[in-house]
């Protein structure tokens, strides 16, 4: 089997979508599982560092890829079957609403509460309280980040045993 340019683009999607994936997933269950056991100070801190080095050109092109690569794609394979072809747009759909929409709408707004904290200066109570305000919150919408970049990825291997016959 030959490999056209359209292939190319279609599996770079992959890879984003699943390096986007696999960044959720490892967040979830080392990042933020590992920093929840620091004291409130600690973790705050921590979170603060890692928003702050994160945004990085690397960063964003796993983050934006898999969004404008799957818009590439959804014209590059216009002329798929028809059920692949809404399988790729559910993939590309599943991704921007729940990794990207959520990010932008959900996590940053909180990553900025705590960014724009002194917080060596805060009270006990002080930090307790901006932990409280942060923490669960920006857990569960990482959840969904997590849930929606593996179901999309998961959707674009399915979509790749079709393409590749």
């Amino acid at each position: 089997m030959e490999f056209s340019l359209q292939h190319i683009v279609f599996f770079t999607l992959v890879i984003c979508t699943g390096l986007s994936a696999g960044l959720c997933f490892t967040w979830s269950n080392t990042v933020t599982a590992g920093i929840g056991r620091l004291d409130d100070l600690g973790f705050l801190m921590a979170f603060q560092q890692m928003n702050r080095v994160i945004l990085n050109p690397t960063f964003f092109v796993v983050f934006l890829g898999p969004f404008f690569l799957g818009i590439v794609n959804l014209f590059i394979f216009k002329n798929l079957e028809s059920h692949v072809w809404w399988m790729l747009l559910l993939a590309v759909l599943l991704y921007a609403l729940g990794v990207i929409l959520v990010t932008v709408f959900g996590n940053v707004p909180l990553n900025e509460m705590i960014d724009q904290h002194q917080l060596e200066t805060l009270s006990k109570v002080e930090l307790n309280d901006l932990r409280l305000a942060f923490e669960d919150q920006w857990n569960r919408l990482h959840l969904v980040r997590t849930m929606t970049s593996i179901l999309s990825f998961i959707t674009l291997v399915i979509i790749a045993t079709q393409i590749t016959k």
